[in-house]
């Protein structure tokens, strides 16, 4: 039975002394993935992100590239979506735990994500997910009641649904592969998408903040067309992260399922992006033969097993070594910082590469490997003088002033 809430059970954010390191080292992991994933759209058109290996790179450009493809594309946005899953059923647990009524608490959050989110995609960067996850989190409120489970095979359903719609294209597309009608659809789609990208370039590389701020409203329209599709993956990999939250947690109790996503989830994923990158190394847009659907299938498959393995092996090392080490430590308060720490990149990048800052927008591929361990490198030093000052990061402090209705209180070190 639910208590009623008492001064002493009003909502508060998380103390420290209940934080799990692991959900907080894991976040820090998820940024530096996600940072060198953006990297390709910070310095290139966003539109182009995620579509394989580039044919006109050679060398080691196209190693870096095919490098982040297999390993990272999609792996890390992935495991930031199952973290925030597994915070919601963390927060959830909560409130049934204390006593107070989750539903106002996590609205308030939604909305404050939502807003924060729209200001990143209008004024920043078009390539934003955080809208995507307010939205979607609103959708978890109906669920709170049974998350883990059955309900997390249901969330790989739904995260691997637009890898069977992809296929259902293929076979149109084989049925229609004679029909005028169709193939002027895939022209179309080849001359809008290449229009895109070229307006993206003279927005981004050529333009002051005013011609890309245009561009990144033009650009979060086209987010929202497609919203229907990224939503069902995200929100699959929200139920699933209400399992993984239970895991995290205790991992000595999921020994079995570790071992099967370090030894087999893993591997699987593995093999099915080495098959992608055989049948469609680069998925250009307006391709609807197998080979590249199929290909483009397996990748966004992919994402999931391969993430679970990263997921089962950095459990496996925090384990090992559970004193907290410095880099452990310092991987801890950038995860505590997640939200601060990835507007921060995209304040970074934007300013490093579009024509409004430093105009570097076109870097060699070679070069945005370690441009992104340098800044990552100094996020985990910030983040570590940040935290040990008990501060709440400038951008997590926003939310929970929305999500609790009250400034959070600043923690002693």
């Amino acid at each position: 039975m639910r208590v009623e809430p008492t001064a002493l059970t009003r909502p508060a954010p998380l103390g420290e002394d209940a934080r799990l390191p692991a959900m907080d080292v894991l976040r820090g992991i998820a940024l530096l993935g996600i940072l060198l994933m953006n990297l390709e759209g910070f310095a290139g058109p966003p539109a182009m992100m995620g579509t394989g290996v580039d044919p006109a790179l050679s060398g080691a450009d196209r190693w870096v590239d095919a490098a982040i493809y297999v390993l990272v594309q999609g792996k890390f946005i992935a495991l930031f979506s199952l973290l925030f899953g597994a915070g919601f059923a963390g927060l959830a647990a909560r409130a049934e735990r204390e006593g107070w009524a989750l539903a106002p608490v996590w609205l308030r959050r939604c909305a404050g994500l939502l807003l924060i989110g729209l200001a990143h995609a209008l004024l920043v960067w078009s390539g934003d997910v955080l809208v995507t996850y307010a939205l979607c989190g609103l959708v978890l409120l109906g669920f709170r009641e049974t998350l883990g489970g059955l309900l997390a095979w249901i969330g790989v359903v739904l995260f691997l649904a637009p890898a069977g719609a992809l296929l259902g294209v293929a076979a149109m597309g084989a049925s229609l592969a004679q029909d005028p009608a169709w193939q002027q659809t895939l022209h179309d789609q080849t001359v809008n998408v290449q229009t895109h990208v070229q307006a993206q370039v003279n927005a981004y590389a050529h333009g002051d903040f005013l011609a890309a701020t245009r561009q990144r409203l033009h650009d979060f329209v086209s987010t929202l067309l497609a919203l229907p599709i990224n939503a069902t993956q995200v929100f699959g990999l929200f139920l699933v992260g209400g399992w993984l939250g239970g895991v995290i947690a205790a991992p000595s109790r999921h020994a079995r399922a570790l071992w099967a996503m370090r030894w087999v989830a893993l591997p699987l994923g593995l093999g099915a992006m080495a098959l992608a990158v055989w049948l469609a190394p680069r998925i250009e847009p307006g391709h609807a033969d197998l080979r590249t659907c199929l290909g483009s299938a397996l990748a966004s498959a992919a994402s999931l097993p391969i993430c679970l393995g990263y997921v089962a092996w950095t459990l496996r090392w925090l384990q090992a070594r559970p004193v907290a080490g410095g880099l452990r430590a310092a991987l801890a308060a950038t995860g505590r910082l997640a939200l601060s720490n990835y507007l921060l990149q995209s304040l970074v990048c934007t300013a490093l590469f579009y024509g409004y800052g430093l105009g570097a927008f076109g870097l060699a591929r070679r070069w945005q490997l370690p441009l992104a361990l340098v800044i990552f490198a100094l996020q985990l030093a910030l983040s570590r003088w940040w935290i040990a000052r008990g501060r709440a990061g400038p951008a997590e402090w926003v939310l929970r002033t929305l999500t609790y209705a009250r400034p959070p209180r600043r923690t002693r070190h």
